[in-house]
């Protein structure tokens, strides 16, 4: 159990786990954001749409969905700043690792 408690305080596994939770809450907010605020305002200036999602070019009777994607890549690249920002901010943030007891 000893190595067991000096593993999670060495390597950071509490860390880990509580950025993980979070990288999912961030997500989350990033995709609400995309979804209910972006979307509707790009697609009601691109076109009479109320959302970008159903925005589409038909070619030989398929529709290509664009503005699914271009909304895919919207939520990728507020995400991606998201985690260099924090990514960033950790740069000044020192882990102290816990003195060697003999």
């Amino acid at each position: 159990m000893k190595g067991f408690l000096e593993f999670i305080r060495e390597k950071v596994v509490v860390g880990f786990a509580v950025g993980f939770i979070m990288g999912g809450a961030v997500s989350k907010l990033v995709s609400a954001l995309v979804t209910d605020i972006i979307n509707p305002i790009v697609g009601s200036v691109l076109s009479r749409t109320k959302d970008l999602n159903s925005m589409y070019i038909q070619v030989a009777g398929a529709r290509v969905m664009w503005g699914h994607f271009v909304s895919a890549l919207i939520d990728f690249t507020i995400l991606s700043f998201v985690v260099y920002l924090l990514i960033k901010a950790m740069d000044f943030i020192k882990v102290e690792k816990p003195a060697n007891k003999k």
